[in-house]
């Protein structure tokens, strides 16, 4: 039986690979589109009759609803990282099925978001579940929540509702 985290991480992967591919799609649909009428960039509309570009909505609906599963089985700090593959799957199908160029750049941004990736996933903090109100309040005193909260209500608060709310100093 799988983990919550392993099956978190392989729903995480495969949204990545739904979102991603799903650009390509929507673009080959666009293409396509374009070719028959006004081009989406001009205000044309007939991308909507087009099944491709309808594939690849679906595709990233698909993606989309796997990638928010995933967080019900993982904690954030192992997903997030993971929705950065998504990009690499598109530069790369989009080398192979577009024809687009791949450039020097490209490919290093590529290769430093799967070792960013990886970092960040390899060196995850363990997530601390919270029980209680009590646990809450803890977490709530503590000097940098204080600090966030002052912060927050002297420089947004204060200027705005300062003068008309006597609840805001």
């Amino acid at each position: 039986m799988y983990s919550s985290n392993l099956l978190g991480f392989i729903l995480a992967m495969v949204s990545s690979a739904f979102i991603g591919s799903s650009f390509i799609i929507k673009k080959k649909g666009l293409r396509k589109a374009g070719v028959s009428g006004p081009r989406a960039s001009s205000g044309g509309y007939g991308y909507l009759l087009e099944p491709l570009w309808w594939i690849g909505m679906i595709t990233m609906v698909v993606g989309e609803i796997s990638n928010f599963v995933a967080y019900i089985y993982a904690p954030a700090v192992l997903v997030t990282p993971l929705g950065a593959l998504s990009i690499i799957v598109s530069a790369v199908l989009a080398h192979f099925l577009l024809k687009e160029k791949l450039q020097k750049m490209g490919v290093l941004g590529c290769l430093l978001c799967i070792v960013g990736s990886t970092v960040i996933v390899l060196h995850a903090p363990e997530e601390r579940s919270i029980n209680s109100v009590e646990e809450i309040w803890e977490l709530a005193i503590q000097p940098a929540s204080v600090v966030a909260i002052a912060l927050v209500l002297i420089l947004y608060f204060s200027p705005r509702y300062g003068q008309t709310n006597i609840l805001v100093l």
